[in-house]
């Protein structure tokens, strides 16, 4: 059961803790902001204080590919590519979306001056989607770029300061979290016509990235508790299934918790990877009996 480290923090979450069992991966790696999964069992994953953007595999085993860079952020493998942001946060320099080619070693920078680029998502289409946060010029909500085609939507939703993303389970919408403390969903088709799926009272976070089950469960990186929540999509209740993944500090400094979550096959079943600000990768098994089947198709 995965029940401490507990937050320091006066809210207490409804807990659906029962039954998840923590892991260690990889520790003491940096703040870790974001992840996904090599295919082989290990991971992709940026350190956005620390400036990498880093290997782990299967063993744990843990290689800086690139350092130096800016606030790196979203990553995402496509195929024998990782994309990846850099200029993550409000007041960053201006933020670039970078290819990394998995053969060679080789990066192509492929835009350039991003405002605050943050949370990174390939669709079914092959575009890209990433959210935006910067508060260094006016707000560019959400962007797409088609990489066959290098077209580049600056504002394809006007959804302000937006952080994490997942597809949803009908292939047609996205879901994305705000600094308003909600969690939206985005029509692929209407990209101005979000709708709140969970807010305060049921969910009071600084939400990250994010990640969807098939049946519509919804797992989401938590900043204040250092928690990863638990959301029905349906009806927008919330539950911790684990709080207190939080940056080791006299003082609290957010964001300094959880970052980001992804589902990766495990045998027959899947297992549900976490990174946060206090440097560790974690693999969270779930109770027996809950589907986390992701809702993505191409991830399963």
């Amino acid at each position: 059961m995965i029940g401490s480290p507990t937050a320091r923090a006066d809210f207490v979450p409804a807990s659906c803790a029962q039954g998840w069992v923590a892991e260690t991966v990889v520790e003491g790696v940096g703040n870790l902001e974001n992840l996904d999964s090599d295919g082989a069992g290990g991971f992709y994953v940026t350190g956005i204080v620390d400036g990498f953007f880093a290997h782990v595999d299967a063993s744990g085993r843990f290689e800086p590919l690139l350092t130096g860079l800016d606030h790196p952020a979203g990553v995402r493998v496509v195929g024998r590519s990782v994309y990846f942001l850099t200029g993550d946060g409000l007041e960053a320099p201006p933020g670039t979306l970078q290819r990394y080619d998995l053969d060679t070693g080789a990066v192509e920078v492929l835009l350039t001056g991003l405002n605050g680029p943050n949370g990174l998502l390939v669709l079914p289409d092959g575009d890209l989607l990433f959210t935006t946060l910067g508060i260094k010029s006016a707000p560019t909500g959400i962007s797409r770029y088609r990489p066959s085609t290098r077209e580049y939507t600056e504002t394809w939703s006007p959804l302000p300061l937006t952080n994490g993303l997942a597809l949803a389970p009908d292939g047609r919408s996205v879901f994305t979290d705000s600094l308003e403390l909600k969690v939206f969903r985005i029509p692929l088709d209407a990209p101005r016509n979000w709708t709140v799926v969970s807010g305060i009272p049921q969910l009071l976070a600084l939400p990250d990235d994010m990640e969807a089950t098939r049946d519509g469960q919804l797992f989401v990186a938590d900043h204040a508790l250092g928690a990863v929540y638990r959301i029905d999509t349906a009806t927008g209740a919330a539950c911790a299934i684990i709080t207190g993944l939080i940056k080791p500090s006299p003082l609290r400094n957010p964001p300094d918790g959880a970052t980001s979550v992804r589902i990766v096959r495990e045998g027959d079943g899947w297992a549900l990877y976490v990174t946060s600000m206090d440097g560790t990768l974690r693999r969270l098994r779930p109770p027996a009996g809950l589907d986390l089947t992701p809702a993505d198709e191409r991830r399963r």
